[in-house]
C-alpha cells in the first residue's frame, strides 16, 4: 500500500471497544460516567474495520481485562493516583475477564483472521504478543483507532513509535470524553509522531483495484464526522 509517498504495509489496531467503557449497563456507565461519546465513534470505528478487511489489512484489537481477584489492579503496584482513578478502581472492577463488561462491543467483534490482543495496562505493548505477532506479518505501519483517545489510543500509539513503527491516527474513529484532550492528542501526534487523517482521507489511499465496486462509492461519500463534547473527564 502507498500511504502519501511512502510505501508501507499496515495493521489496524482498534483500542479498548469493550462493553465495560462503552455500553449501557457496563462500568463506566454504571459508575455513572458518560459514555455517550463512545457510543456514537462505534458506527465509524466500524467502516473503518470493514474496509481493512476487505482489503487485506490484518486487524488487531486491544482488550484490556483484570482479575477477579483484584491482584492485577494499579492499586497494588501504584502509592500514588490520580484520585477519580483510584476511586473508580475501588468501587467497581472493570472488565474482568470472561466477563460481558471485558467483551469488545457486538458491532465491532472480532472475525475469523483478526488478532485480538489481551493487556493490562493502557498500552498495547505492555507484556502482550502485539510485537511477535506483527514482526511475523511484517508490518512496519500502525493505523489506530478506538477509545480513550488521549488515554489508552495515545499511550499505545506512542509506544508503537519509539518501539520503529510509522503510526497513523484515524482521527474521526477514535474518541475522549474530555474534547480538550482529544485535541490536545491530535496536535501531539501532528507534531511528534505521525500522520493523523480521516477515514475519508485514509480510503483514499487505498488503490481502487482493491476496492469492490459498493465500498468504492461508499468510500469516496465519506467525511469527516465532528467529535462531540462530554462533561465527564477520565
Amino acid at each position: 500500500m502507498k500511504l502519501r509517498n511512502y510505501n508501507v504495509n499496515p495493521a489496524l489496531v482498534v483500542i479498548d471497544v469493550q462493553n465495560g467503557f462503552v455500553s449501557k449497563g457496563g462500568s463506566y456507565d454504571l459508575l455513572g460516567m458518560d459514555t455517550s461519546n463512545y457510543r456514537q465513534v462505534i458506527p465509524r470505528i466500524k467502516e473503518l474495520i470493514d474496509l481493512c478487511r476487505e482489503n487485506s489489512i490484518p486487524v488487531f484489537y486491544t482488550q484490556a481485562v483484570r482479575e477477579s481477584s483484584g491482584i492485577d489492579l494499579l492499586t497494588r503496584t501504584h502509592k500514588i493516583l490520580p484520585k477519580s482513578r483510584e476511586e473508580r478502581i475501588m468501587k467497581k472492577p472493570i472488565c474482568v475477564r470472561g466477563t460481558w463488561d471485558a467483551d469488545i462491543v457486538a458491532e465491532v467483534a472480532p472475525r475469523p483472521g483478526d488478532h485480538v490482543v489481551i493487556k493490562r495496562r493502557d498500552w498495547a505493548f505492555h507484556d502482550t504478543e502485539i510485537k511477535v505477532w506483527l514482526s511475523s506479518l511484517g508490518i512496519d505501519t500502525l493505523i489506530f483507532s478506538g477509545i480513550d483517545t488521549s488515554i489508552c489510543v495515545e499511550t499505545s500509539l506512542r509506544d508503537a513509535f519509539n518501539l520503529g513503527y510509522d503510526v497513523v491516527l484515524i482521527a474521526d474513529a477514535t474518541i475522549s470524553s474530555n474534547r480538550k484532550h482529544y485535541e490536545s492528542t491530535i496536535d501531539n501526534i501532528k507534531d511528534y509522531y505521525g500522520l493523523v487523517m480521516n477515514l475519508g482521507e485514509f480510503s483514499g489511499y487505498i488503490p481502487q483495484s482493491q476496492m469492490n465496486p459498493i465500498k468504492k462509492n461508499h468510500a469516496s461519500q465519506l467525511r469527516p464526522r465532528h467529535q462531540v463534547q462530554s462533561k465527564v473527564s477520565v
